[in-house]
């Protein structure tokens, strides 16, 4: 685990964190640390976890059990750009108010914003959509769409950015350039955590990866947790997981990074398997 590259970061951590739906959990007993000003990707199969992760940071889902530690940090630290399908394209507002709405914690939502116009067109200038501050929202492309909300988040100045899935259905030039504001974030000591799935651009860009399986697989270095073995490993927990089992009480010793702590043969409904093979293989993220 590297220390904090300056004091604009911000480091996350979990402790026996469950989350989950119902009292069924998506995501189950992880422990780990993610250090401050790294930048880190969550990758995993389909339904493993990852946005739900996010949303547990966040503090949108309270945790089953178990709990996200923030030390130091309020809720204003945290920029949380979600998934493009969770944007309500048909709601009636402009490019402009939407980037706006970065600005909401620092200058409160009733607060007007005509002393911050510079600011927003700034932002809009940086991710390369000047002129287009009276579009309506349901009127732009894909990729559009994404260069507001990463106009959204500059403007939100966190010490810890989370990304869900931001470089999904857009071209490569967007995809590029908006990269490059990743990495501007992660120079500047930013904490970046991003739920990925393109495994090529993640081993390029990203040095440091959580492996989820609704447990962690891996977490470490990208080169070590990305690994043949490591993918097969996830892809068999997702498919041995039961939605309908309950929630998992794990004894103390499953909080460890030594393993699971369950005891007896078989297996949970959960993805664990019980007769002494660890699918635990935490790290901290470099």
């Amino acid at each position: 685990m590297n220390a904090p590259v300056s004091a604009p970061g911000g480091a996350l951590g979990f402790r026996g964190l469950t989350l989950g739906y119902a009292r069924h959990p998506a995501v189950h007993h992880l422990d780990g640390t993610i250090a401050p000003g790294s930048l880190t990707a969550v990758v995993g199969p389909n339904g493993a976890g990852k946005s739900t992760l996010l949303k547990g940071i966040i503090g949108e889902i309270a945790p089953l059990e178990g709990e996200v530690l923030r030390p130091g940090l309020s809720r204003r630290d945290i920029a949380y750009l979600p998934q493009a399908a969770e944007i309500d394209r048909s709601f009636p507002i402009g490019v402009f108010d939407l980037v706006a709405m970065g600005l909401w914690r620092r200058v409160g939502p009733w607060r007007s914003l005509k002393a911050h116009r510079g600011a927003v067109e700034a932002a809009l200038a940086a991710v390369g959509l000047t002129g287009f501050e009276r579009r309506p929202i349901g009127t732009l492309s894909g990729g559009q769409l994404r260069r507001a909300l990463f106009a959204r988040v500059l403007l939100q100045d966190a010490r810890v950015i989370l990304l869900d899935e931001p470089f999904a259905a857009i071209d490569a030039r967007t995809t590029d350039e908006l990269l490059g504001l990743v990495h501007g974030w992660h120079a500047e000591g930013r904490t970046v955590v991003a739920v990925l799935h393109d495994l090529d651009q993640v081993g390029r860009h990203f040095p440091a990866t959580l492996l989820l399986a609704r447990e962690a697989v891996a977490w470490g270095a990208t080169p070590e947790v990305l690994t043949a073995d490591n993918l097969r490993r996830a892809r068999r927990l997702c498919e041995a997981w039961d939605e309908e089992a309950p929630v998992c009480r794990a004894p103390a010793a499953a909080h460890r990074h030594d393993g699971p702590g369950h005891e007896g043969p078989g297996h949970d409904g959960h993805g664990h398997d019980h007769q002494g093979h660890d699918h635990h293989t935490h790290g901290h993220a470099a």
